[in-house]
Order: C-alpha cells, then sequence, then structure tokens
C-alpha cells in the first residue's frame, strides 16, 4: 500500500468569537441571541451557571461565585473577544467591576458586556433623561433596578412590575400578554420604556411596542447584543428590533 501525505490548507480569517455565560434557568437569552446573528461571520459559545430561586441579591450574589470557573470552560485555553454575562439583576447586585474582574480572571484578553451596563450605554446613546421601568422581579428586586437607574442619572417617571420569584418562570410568560400589557403602560412622560430582564420573551414585540407607544423601547436582551456586537465592529445591518439598532446603520 502506498500512502501519500497532503499538506493541508489552513483558513487565513478567523470569525469573531462571542462567550455567553447564560442562566441555568433562562430559555430566552441564547434564542435571541441567535435570533440575530444567525446571518452574521460570528462564532457563538453558551456556557451555563447555576442560578439559585428565589431570586434575590443574596442569591444573585451566591451565584456569581462561580464567573471563574465557567468562563473558563467556554473554549478553555482558547481566546474569546467578547464575554458576556448574561444576567441584569445580577450585574446589579455583585456590580459590573466584580464581574468584569471574574471574567477576566478567566480570559484576559476579552472585552466584557453586561445587560444593564448596555442599557445604560444604550440609552445614553438615545438621549434619554426620563424612564419607564417594566421588570417581571418579585417587589423588593424590582425596587433595586429603580434604584439602580436612579443612581445613574435617570429620572424613573413610573414602574411596572410582576413580581415573579423564581427565574424559570420569567421566560413561560405569554408574549401575547406582554405586547397588550406593555401596549398600555404608563410612558406619556417618559423618553424610553426599559424592560428588564433577560429570561423575558420581548425581542420579537419591540418594534411592535415602539409604534403603539411612539417611544423607544430599551430591553436587557436587545441592548446586550447590540453592544456584544459594538465591541466586536460587527453591528451592522440588522433591522427588526427596534430603533436602537437603526442608530449605526
Amino acid at each position: 500500500m502506498k500512502s501519500n501525505k497532503i499538506q493541508p490548507q489552513f483558513i487565513q480569517k478567523y470569525n469573531p468569537r462571542i462567550g455567553l455565560i447564560a442562566l441555568a434557568t433562562d430559555f430566552i437569552i441564547e434564542k435571541d441571541f441567535i435570533n440575530i446573528i444567525k446571518d452574521k461571520d460570528i462564532d457563538f459559545f453558551v456556557n451555563r451557571i447555576e442560578c439559585y430561586n428565589p431570586l434575590s441579591k443574596e442569591n444573585l450574589i451566591k451565584m456569581s461565585e462561580k464567573v471563574t470557573d465557567v468562563t473558563k470552560n467556554i473554549l478553555p485555553d482558547e481566546n474569546i473577544d467578547c464575554v458576556v454575562y448574561g444576567c441584569t439583576s445580577g450585574t446589579i447586585a455583585v456590580g459590573h467591576d466584580t464581574i468584569e474582574r471574574k471574567v477576566k480572571e478567566a480570559k484576559p484578553e476579552a472585552k466584557i458586556t453586561t445587560p444593564s451596563t448596555a442599557a445604560i450605554k444604550a440609552l445614553k446613546k438615545l438621549n434619554i433623561k426620563k424612564l419607564t421601568i417594566f421588570t417581571p422581579y418579585s417587589k423588593k428586586l424590582n425596587d433595586e433596578i429603580i434604584d439602580y437607574f436612579s443612581s445613574q442619572g435617570f429620572d424613573i417617571v413610573a414602574n411596572t412590575y410582576l413580581d415573579i420569584a423564581a427565574d424559570y418562570d420569567i421566560g413561560k410568560v405569554d408574549q401575547n400578554f406582554l405586547l397588550e400589557t406593555l401596549s398600555q403602560i404608563e410612558i406619556k412622560n417618559a423618553d424610553a420604556l426599559f424592560i428588564s430582564c433577560t429570561a423575558l420573551p420581548v425581542l420579537n414585540i419591540i418594534e411592535k411596542l415602539e409604534t403603539r407607544l411612539g417611544k423607544p423601547v430599551i430591553t436587557s436582551n436587545q441592548s446586550l447584543i447590540w453592544d456584544t456586537l459594538e465591541s466586536i465592529g460587527m453591528n451592522k445591518d440588522i433591522q427588526g428590533f427596534g430603533k436602537l439598532f437603526s442608530l449605526d446603520q
């Protein structure tokens, strides 16, 4: 038998890599990312982090203790261009600087984005000053979200919440119910509506809401994906997910 050796040819161009840390009980965030980036030359990887219920500041802080290990196991020993920590209330509870430090212990070269910091960037990009905030959380966690956005200089003029205690129930909220409920939310004195939580299925109704409300709508996943794509230079030619994505087109 004759054996032939052939010299392989390797690709010269590598896609940007996104590494998502998703809560174990969040059934929505991966779908939302894929919905927006599916036609782009991006490599997308996900690892799950254990989530403790009920959602509370104490349990969110407890969850964050595993961030470094979870990050390390997204393509172990390989570089990631942007690591995404997929928890709005969790980032607020722990603090962005703490999440960033924990991520960089595993992936020191990576950029990092979180829903709360991405939302702030998006709201400032739209020159928003007055906010109506909607959350699915319990009263205590809902109030912590309001306090955070107030501390960032926004005037919170109205607030509605669903009082759901467990993360795994948030993704079960009916999208048609959300569309009808949010279409009637108090927004007259606000510049925009912010919808918190990566597990809430609202990405696909943003444009309908903006049409009905006549105001910009910013959500956790929408702003998170927008900021992720900004960080890797891939935020182009995206339509159907609200005014935010039209700013740089």
